[in-house]
């Protein structure tokens, strides 16, 4: 069993960026602790020599719209696939829902999501994605900018099993915000249609749902804090 200890220094840190508590919740399901595990290994990812980053600049409350708005109407892309620690798994994006659509590409293509967890496991519900208790981690959030997205739950999409949808964040949030750096995938069968018209669906797994389940499976510490580190290696977009 991995060391469950985390410093001051990092919890304070995430604190401030706001980003842990941000989950689907229901009167079962506790907060997730940040534990890390110290004798865990980041496997690297080499960069391919041609991928360009994206520019950069700080996204805000008062610009994130307007600039989701113009960037989606840029896109190509409306795929995702993410390359985890127990495997591979495709995402293909909804164009009826642009803010959400443009912000999860937006980010792939930033690196954001590269060596994050999957932090949040709870069976047979959800898998949730996008955060770690690394330093790394929080300069990417404090470099991208802190902002919030407004729900977008009208568009007829529903929390089917193998549904990606966005949690809203629980700081300073009474119409549920969208938290931008976070997702979650709905393991339920036929779905967990309890959460419609609280969360924004934005996609849906198209190929790797055994990837899904079986990161669902992993053995859990308290506050459904995986037991051993899930990691998000490398997320593109195309």
């Amino acid at each position: 069993m991995a060391l469950k200890e985390i410093s001051l220094f990092a919890i304070l840190f995430m604190f401030l960026l706001g980003s842990c508590k941000d989950q689907p919740t229901t009167k079962e399901n506790k907060l997730p602790q940040n534990n890390i595990k110290k004798d865990s290994i980041v496997p690297e990812v080499p960069a391919k020599e041609d991928e360009k980053e994206e520019e950069a600049f700080e996204l805000t409350e008062d610009n994130a719209i307007e600039f989701f708005f113009n960037y989606s109407k840029t896109l190509k892309e409306n795929k995702v696939k993410l390359t985890t620690s127990l495997g591979e798994i495709t995402i293909e994006l909804f164009n009826n829902v642009p803010y959400h659509k443009a912000n999860f590409i937006y980010l792939a293509k930033m690196g954001y999501f590269n060596n994050t967890y999957f932090h949040r496991v709870v069976k047979n519900f959800i898998i949730q994605g996008g955060n770690a208790d690394n330093v790394e981690t929080a300069e990417k959030r404090s470099k991208i900018g802190r902002y919030l997205l407004p729900p977008d739950t009208r568009k007829g999409h529903k929390h089917h099993r193998g549904v990606v949808s966005m949690p809203s964040s629980e700081i300073n949030n009474p119409h549920k915000l969208a938290s931008p750096y976070e997702f979650f995938i709905v393991v339920t069968k036929p779905g967990s249609y309890h959460l419609d018209g609280g969360y924004t669906p934005f996609g849906r797994v198209i190929d790797g749902m055994d990837v899904v389940d079986k990161i669902n499976s992993q053995p859990v510490d308290n506050g459904d804090w995986p037991s051993q580190n899930i990691y998000i290696l490398k997320a593109e977009a195309f």
